[in-house]
């Protein structure tokens, strides 16, 4: 094992670097974001960050990048305070890729990387039809992170689709049976798989699977 301190990282390549740091966090879920403007204009972006931010209220978290280009994204939830984060499936990784491409504000992802827009609930912001899990957000807040000039955008969950039958008696939503698409670093896509659901952990009790899912485990 090789041990790579600051001064290396420092001295690294800009994409080298930026390559390097985006895969450290490993496997990450890919999502589509849905917005658009007051003129319901749209826009899609993959977003590679989404977190859980908490049950209750529920809230859910992206981190934008810098200002450095003109951002539709952050700035369509601005202006609307709406968003939808829609689960890129497996099937569609290559166009849920193409929505990171550099359009003209006046031109929608949708359309060039061969989405659907959909809209529900009169909720004024595009879903994605091809998406097996949609999530419709309001903004809630925006909060700026100095170190590196990007901001956590936090929304509030107002509704959310998904089909019911992968949804299990204590509430958990079966992600590997929707054959969704994880991201490492910027640009590889891959298809998850579980490997065990875990009781819950006591200090005095030891690990203890509730559920194989790999019967060579």
């Amino acid at each position: 094992m090789e041990t790579i301190d600051a001064a290396c990282i420092d001295a690294m390549a800009q994409r080298y670097r930026a390559n390097f740091i985006n895969s450290l966090s490993g496997y990450k879920s890919a999502n589509l974001v849905g917005t658009c403007n007051e003129q319901q204009q749209t826009n899609l972006a993959i977003i590679s960050s989404v977190v859980h931010i908490g049950a209750n209220p529920p809230l859910m978290g992206m981190i934008m990048r810098p200002h450095t280009v003109t951002r539709d994204t952050l700035g369509n939830i601005k202006q609307t305070g709406l968003f939808t984060i829609n689960a890129l499936p497996v099937s569609h990784y290559a166009n849920g890729h193409q929505t990171s491409a550099r359009y003209a504000p006046e031109i929608s992802e949708f359309d060039e990387a061969g989405f659907t827009p959909l809209w529900e609930n009169d909720f004024a912001a595009p879903f994605v039809a091809e998406s097996p899990l949609r999530i419709a957000l309001r903004l809630e807040d925006i909060l700026p992170i100095q170190a590196n000039n990007t901001e956590l955008v936090i929304g509030r969950i107002e509704l959310v689709q998904v089909d019911p039958a992968v949804i299990t008696e204590d509430g958990t939503v079966e992600i590997a049976s929707l054959d969704l698409a994880a991201i490492t670093g910027l640009d590889t896509y891959h298809q998850a798989s579980p490997i065990a659901k875990m009781a819950y952990a006591k200090a005095d009790n030891p690990p203890t699977p509730l559920q194989l899912f790999n019967a060579d485990q």
